[in-house]
């Protein structure tokens, strides 16, 4: 298989493969829970020596997607992705303050590069300020800082025991919050629920390995690509059309994930080892 070959050969390389595939599929994830959320509580939606910091990290993902999911309510989903999209440049910026990662100059650019898209596809002054604008930004950076801890603790635990601890907090708090939040479900979302939870594990995996193999500020630009799908599933979903400044913003996210991927090729100061998995 190509991704083990790479896992011994190129782990950065492996890394962002494995990290635009993680992200790819929580496109779909995140299109099932706006499909979900339009009729159901946002509880009903979400299915070591080392206990403190997975209890800890698991607690703040259940955060940033109670924030996401209700957020998802209010706005359509390509909107909604987009204002997500300030994850990457929070996660950039928490590598180098709490990671101490070495970030050369091709990533700053790409990040920005993509923010800029983002913006631009955004439309900010269309979209204005509310509630729901402001639980996505919050979400986006609770979730950022959550993938900076999947790098430290990926140094001492396998990215199975982060999905079981987090996967366990949303279970054990969503699980006693159902009596009061219950909706009565028809047989073919029960099937879309199964389908939410499946995407969602393969997802988290695929992620997680990601984050474990290459450096956080490596892996985030990358998780622009989501927004392409986003376009794409609300348009053959919902029927959304996106503007004209969807395809410009596009178009600069897609060439930000090409400028980091050129960088790393550039002759440079190599990472430090405190970027390098299990150091």
């Amino acid at each position: 298989m190509i991704v083990p070959y790479l896992q011994r050969r190129a782990p950065k390389m492996a890394g962002v493969i494995l990290s635009v595939a993680g992200y790819s599929i929580f496109s779909l994830q995140d299109a099932m829970v706006k499909w979900l959320v339009a009729s159901h509580a946002v509880p009903q939606m979400l299915a070591s020596s080392n206990k403190r910091p997975l209890l800890f990290r698991g607690a703040l993902i259940l955060v940033a997607w109670f924030c996401y999911y209700n957020a998802a309510r209010h706005l359509q989903l390509a909107e909604l992705v987009t204002i997500y999209f300030a994850a990457p440049m929070f996660v950039t910026v928490l590598s180098v303050l709490v990671l101490h990662e070495k970030v050369r100059w091709p990533r700053w650019a790409g990040v920005s590069l993509g923010f800029a898209g983002v913006v631009i596809a955004c439309q900010p002054g269309r979209l204005g300020l509310s509630i729901p604008i402001g639980l996505t930004l919050l979400a986006a950076l609770v979730w950022a800082y959550t993938n900076v801890l999947v790098r430290q603790i990926s140094r001492l635990e396998t990215t199975m025991m982060q999905m079981l601890f987090s996967n366990g907090a949303f279970t054990l708090v969503c699980g006693l919050s159902l009596p009061w939040v219950w909706t009565p479900t028809a047989p073919a979302e029960y099937l879309l629920m199964m389908a939410l939870g499946l995407t969602g594990a393969v997802g988290q995996y695929l992620l997680f390995e990601g984050f474990r193999l290459a450096a956080a500020s490596l892996v985030a630009p990358f998780e622009y690509v989501t927004l392409l799908w986003a376009f794409c599933l609300s348009y053959l979903i919902w029927g959304d059309i996106p503007h004209a400044a969807v395809f410009l913003g596009a178009g600069l996210i897609a060439a930000s994930g090409v400028l980091v991927m050129v960088g790393e090729w550039l002759p440079g100061k190599e990472e430090t080892a405190a970027t390098e998995p299990g150091k």
